[in-house]
C-alpha cells in the first residue's frame, strides 16, 4: 500500500512526521540518545523486528540524522552514530517526554527523570520564546506564513483563514483572532 507523502507540504509538521512515519522511529532515536549504537543493540533493546529496524534506520541515516560508521571490518560491521540533525532531534524528544510526563504517567510519577548536568537538577523541557525567553503557550502565539511558505498557497481563502490575513472574526475580549482551525 502506498503512503501518503507530507514531504513537501508547507508545514514543518507534516515534514516531521514523513521522516518520522511511525512509532518506531522516535523510539529508534531515543535508544542512540542512551547510547545504542549497534544494530543488535537496537533490536535487543526495542524487540523490534530486524527487517523493520533495517528500514528505521535506512530512513534514519538517509534524512542525516544518523551517520553510518564502521566499527569492524572482518565480518564488516557498522554502527549508528547520531548527527548534528540526530542531535538536536533530542529536543523534540525532551518535549514528547514533558508532554508525556504531564499527561500519561500515572500515581507512581514520571517514569524516567530528565537530569540537566549543567545546573544539577532534575528539570523538564518548557518552549520558551527565542526573544524573550518566556514560555511559549498556545494562546500567545499565531502561526503566520514563513519566507518558505508557497506565495500561490496565500491567495486560497482556507490558507488566508488559517493564517488570519484578512477578515478572519476577532476575539473582542482579548482583541486576538478566534480559532478557526477544524
Amino acid at each position: 500500500m502506498r503512503r501518503t507523502s507530507f514531504a513537501n507540504w508547507p508545514c514543518s509538521v507534516a515534514r516531521t512526521m514523513d521522516l518520522l512515519g511511525d512509532w518506531w522511529t522516535p523510539l529508534v532515536l531515543r535508544e542512540a540518545f542512551y547510547g545504542i549504537r549497534r544494530f543488535d543493540d537496537f533490536q535487543q533493546e526495542l524487540g523490534i523486528a530486524r527487517n523493520t529496524l533495517s528500514e528505521r534506520l535506512r530512513r534514519l541515516v538517509g534524512a542525516g540524522l544518523l551517520e553510518k560508521q564502521v566499527y569492524e571490518t572482518q565480518p564488516l560491521r557498522h554502527e549508528y552514530v547520531l548527527t548534528e540533525s540526530g542531535r538536536d532531534f533530542h529536543n523534540v524528544l525532551l518535549a514528547m517526554t514533558s508532554w508525556g510526563d504531564r499527561w500519561l504517567s500515572d500515581e507512581s510519577g514520571t517514569p524516567v527523570l530528565t537530569h540537566h548536568e549543567t545546573c544539577g537538577h532534575d528539570a523538564h523541557a518548557e518552549v520558551v520564546c527565542s526573544h524573550c525567553r518566556q514560555p511559549m503557550e498556545w494562546a500567545d502565539v499565531t502561526p503566520r506564513p514563513g519566507p518558505g511558505y508557497p506565495a500561490r498557497l496565500l491567495s486560497r481563502p482556507d490558507i488566508r483563514k488559517r493564517f488570519r490575513l484578512e477578515g478572519a472574526p476577532r476575539d473582542a475580549a482579548s482583541d486576538r483572532p478566534t480559532d478557526t482551525r477544524p
